[in-house]
């Protein structure tokens, strides 16, 4: 889109779009990536602007990493379910209760991370739990810290009781049915899905590591259990693979941001991620953490 290019280049400005988003949107975006990925190309870019096209958590990661950045977010409304789904002060009660470090997915407020001790993605939660020295308070999701805990030997694992609603609503009938219709396909499925689902999976893995994954496979066709919007960056990068969405996983928060409220947000300036400067500095430091640690 023309318009969006001028305005880009006459902002200095860089579009990051998260594997959940509108396809056009993907299609105008600088980088498409999972929020591990996405969090790095925050750090690395020389932009004056970053345009942030995902849900709320993750724009405000963006503004903590880049502190002397503009952080734009199209749509305030974009509000991911998951991370309202805990709040600091409970999360402090618990580690009160445990006296436990507490690794929070970076699917969290930045109120959240500033009182965690490091933050982890899909992609790295299981090697940034087995690494740490005890046991550990795991917050917010539920079904990541289950498949967390199969890997960790007799590490003491704290679950919170969060969720992913599009994730939850992956059934087990979804996938019988797929494999039904495409039984030579391998099934990927997310680590935020129920353990029912994590049990048919061939392959479990963030989405940047099913994209990779996928890449590497001499596998021509995968059901994808997963927000249906990342079949469509799978097929765009691998034209000559097919893959199947459980058409029904879709995530409304990410669908709130459009075409037209990134131009809006390129014109105006606006709405940009502003932060208490303490709870900045508090929680940069489990995300600097989290992002030492890598994949």
């Amino acid at each position: 889109m023309r318009k969006i290019e001028e305005l880009k280049k006459k902002r200095n400005a860089v579009i990051l779009a998260h594997n959940y988003q509108r396809p056009e949107i993907q299609d105008i975006a600088d980088f498409v990536g999972d929020s591990l990925a996405l969090a790095m190309k925050a750090r690395e870019t020389d932009a004056d602007v970053i345009v942030f096209c995902g849900v709320d958590f993750m724009a405000e990661s963006t503004k903590i990493i880049n502190p002397d950045k503009v952080v734009l977010f199209p749509n305030m409304e974009a509000k991911c379910p998951m991370a309202a789904m805990v709040d600091a002060q409970s999360l402090l009660k618990m580690k009160e209760e445990y006296d436990y470090d507490i690794v929070s997915y970076i699917n969290t407020s930045a109120e959240v991370k500033a009182v965690s001790d490091i933050c982890c993605t899909s992609a790295n939660a299981v090697k940034i739990v087995t690494n740490m020295p005890d046991g550990v308070i795991f917050t917010p999701d539920e079904n990541l810290g289950m498949y967390v805990k199969r890997f960790v030997g007799d590490k003491d694992v704290v679950l919170w009781p969060g969720f992913c609603p599009t994730h939850m609503g992956i059934t087990a009938e979804d996938i019988i049915e797929l494999k039904k219709k495409h039984p030579e396909a391998i099934i990927l499925a997310h680590p935020e899905c129920t353990p029912e689902i994590i049990d048919m999976a061939d392959k479990v893995a963030s989405t940047e590591g099913m994209v990779r994954y996928a890449m590497e496979s001499e596998a021509g066709e995968f059901i994808v259990a997963t927000e249906r919007e990342l079949c469509y960056r799978m097929k765009k990068e691998m034209p000559d693979k097919e893959f199947y969405p459980v058409e029904t996983a879709i995530c409304p928060t990410m669908k709130k941001i459009t075409l037209k409220s990134v131009v809006k947000a390129l014109e105006t300036m606006e709405p940009e991620i502003i932060l208490d400067k303490e709870i900045m500095e508090r929680a940069r430091k489990p995300l600097e953490n989290m992002l030492k640690a890598g994949r």
